[in-house]
């Protein structure tokens, strides 16, 4: 090899090296650093979580809860259409089983002739006994008629034989009278009596009537448009073979599929931020394309935890502005919450912020500094930056070499009343790790 070439070989190793050192990173310990621009925007802070979907409105599905009336404590289902299934108002959604009923309207129907039977020998009783009273007085009064005729044919007989005729004509008449006021007595009797056997006849038709009308429901159909979705009963979800109670005789619920909610579960760290009338947006899991909005519209007061998990939750209701055919009962939705919003703010990414003692945050700037900041609003990615930084300004996200000792440039706004809200801050930033942030956590 020439001199030449090896006078080469050396000027160029040596301008590497040159622009190696020149242009080489400042910063972290393994020679890099990793940056992030303050950008100025709207800032919204939001709560995503996943939610199931629900009818606003649903009718329950009923069978004939009258048939307790009847001793009748449980029914089973014999037959009941799918889950899931469209059905218009009238059409058929179960069959439940009519043997014990009828075995009881039978024997009501037995009943009910002996009452019929009763009822018409009674009456017959009551036309014989009364037409025999009514005979009896007639023939009492051709009895007066005729002692008042041998009256008269005595006047000129001795007085005895005229008192004895007085006499017999006065016992004829009270004779007749007694007659008048037995029939009188009869007629109550025999009427109390009729009252009572058409009393007992009515009772009975009614309850055969009755059965009649409740074995019709023993076909449950529905009393709306809707789709069929099971209720859970003591033994699980109520379908076919299942037994339903008479004093809860729910066979299924007909939800109204034109206004649909979401109802999902908050965890307790966020559930203060969730106010009623908050702007939602929502997706499908079952059709990703599909977008809808929504509204917060309740807000459980007391949490509760949930199977399979020791962190405790508030429900929390959310009305879907859209109607679609597409929603369906129990569909999954995911749920993004819009807590706050902000407009024209700057911002910055929360692993740009450190703090100190607690009470001082502050992030280290590419021109060198470590820059006292007054920060707002955080969500799980950024925080609003009120003081510290305009927009555009460079903000390294790990800790750079030359950070150890740099003092903080405090900000005069804040004498005496470093960060009054950064508990506040740290609590809506719950996985937010003030401090540094090594680059093998990038």
């Amino acid at each position: 090899m020439n001199k030449k070439t090896i006078y080469l070989v050396s000027g160029a190793v040596i301008g590497v090296l040159l622009l190696y050192f020149a242009f080489r990173p400042s910063g972290s310990s393994d020679g890099r650093d990793i940056l992030a621009e303050a950008k100025r925007g709207n800032f919204k802070v939001e709560i995503t979580t996943s939610g199931e979907l629900q009818a606003l409105n649903s009718i329950q599905v009923m069978g004939p809860s009258e048939a307790r009336r009847f001793r009748l404590g449980n029914f089973t289902i014999e037959e009941m259409v799918d889950e899931g299934t469209v059905v218009k108002k009238g059409e058929f959604i179960a069959a439940l089983d009519k043997t014990e009923l009828f075995g009881r309207l039978e024997d009501k129907r037995l009943d009910l002739e002996q009452a019929l039977a009763l009822f018409e020998q009674t009456q017959l009783d009551t036309s014989l006994v009364l037409r025999q009273e009514r005979d009896n007085i007639i023939n009492l009064e051709y009895e007066v008629e005729e002692r008042k005729l041998i009256l008269e044919q005595s006047q000129f007989e001795p007085p005895a034989i005229i008192r004895q005729n007085e006499n017999n004509v006065e016992k004829a008449k009270r004779d007749l009278q007694q007659a008048l006021d037995r029939y009188k007595i009869k007629s109550m009797q025999e009427r109390a009596r009729m009252v009572e056997v058409s009393a007992k006849l009515r009772d009975v038709q009614s309850e055969v009537q009755q059965m009649e009308e409740i074995l019709e429901k023993f076909t449950v159909t529905a009393p709306q448009n809707g789709m069929v979705i099971y209720v859970w009963g003591r033994g699980g979800k109520v379908k076919e073979g299942s037994q339903i109670s008479s004093w809860n005789p729910v066979v299924a619920s007909l939800p109204d599929l034109t206004i649909m909610q979401s109802i999902t579960y908050i965890n307790e760290v966020d559930i203060r931020k969730v106010k009623v009338g908050q702007r939602v947006d929502l997706g499908l899991d079952a059709f990703p394309e599909k977008k809808l909005t929504g509204e917060v519209t309740k807000v459980a007061n007391v949490g509760q935890q949930r199977p399979n998990s020791d962190a405790k939750v508030f429900e929390v209701t959310v009305v879907i502005n859209e109607s679609d055919p597409l929603l369906r009962p129990a569909m999954t939705t995911s749920n993004t919450i819009i807590a706050d919003e902000l407009s024209d703010v700057v911002f910055v990414p929360i692993e740009a912020l450190n703090s100190e003692a607690d009470s001082i945050n502050y992030v280290y700037l590419k021109s060198g500094k470590k820059q006292e900041v007054k920060v707002g609003l955080a969500n799980s990615n950024d925080v609003v930056i009120e003081l510290g930084l305009k927009e555009g300004d460079m903000v390294y996200l790990s800790t750079p070499d030359w950070s150890a000792n740099t003092a903080i440039n405090l900000l005069e706004e804040l004498n005496g009343k470093r960060n009054p809200d950064f508990e506040d801050i740290s609590a809506n930033t719950q996985t937010f790790n003030i401090g540094a942030v090594s680059e093998e956590d990038l």
